[in-house]
C-alpha cells in the first residue's frame, strides 16, 4: 500500500468513526427531548402514548388530594379549556399551589391519568414558562403574564 493510500484510509476511518459518533449522539439527544403539551392536547391524543412528555398549565383549585400518611398526591391541571388528573409520589415544591402554574414531567398512564415523575412550580409572580404562558392566553385567561417573544 502506498502512502497516500493509507492517508486516504485513514481519512475514511476518521470520517466513518465521526459519522457513527454523530449519529449516535443524534440517537439520544431525540430519546431525551421532552416536549411539552396542554391538558388539550395530551387529551386529543397528541401526546405520543408511552413517552415521557411535559404537561403544563393551571392547578384547578379545591382538585389537591393527598393520601393521608404518604407522599401520594393527586392534583388537576388545566388550559381553560381541559384538565389532567396528574398523579405524583414525592415531596411537591414549596411554591406548588393551586391556582398556580404547574410543569409536570411524565407519562400518561392507560387510566388517562398522567403519571408525574417530577413536578415544577413557577418561582415566583413575575415567570411563568412561555409554552404555558402561551396556552392560557390563547385560551383567555385574564391574568396571563407577557409571553416573551
Amino acid at each position: 500500500m502506498t502512502p497516500r493510500q493509507r492517508r486516504m484510509a485513514a481519512v475514511a476511518v476518521v470520517i466513518l468513526g465521526v459519522s457513527v459518533a454523530t449519529a449516535f449522539a443524534l440517537r439520544a439527544f431525540r430519546e431525551n427531548l421532552l416536549y411539552f403539551y396542554t391538558p388539550s392536547q395530551v387529551l386529543s391524543g397528541e401526546a405520543p402514548a408511552g413517552r415521557k412528555v411535559r404537561l403544563g398549565g393551571l392547578v384547578n383549585k379545591g382538585s389537591l388530594r393527598r393520601v393521608p400518611g404518604q407522599l401520594q398526591v393527586r392534583f388537576d391541571v388545566t388550559d381553560l379549556r381541559r384538565t389532567v388528573t396528574v398523579s405524583y409520589t414525592g415531596v411537591l415544591p414549596d411554591l406548588f399551589r393551586e391556582g398556580q402554574g404547574v410543569i409536570a414531567h411524565g407519562v400518561m398512564a392507560p387510566d388517562g391519568t398522567f403519571v408525574a415523575d417530577e413536578v415544577l412550580a413557577k418561582h415566583d409572580e413575575n415567570y411563568m414558562p412561555p409554552e404555558v404562558a402561551q396556552a392560557l392566553k390563547d385560551n383567555g385567561h385574564p391574568d396571563t403574564p407577557k409571553v416573551p417573544p
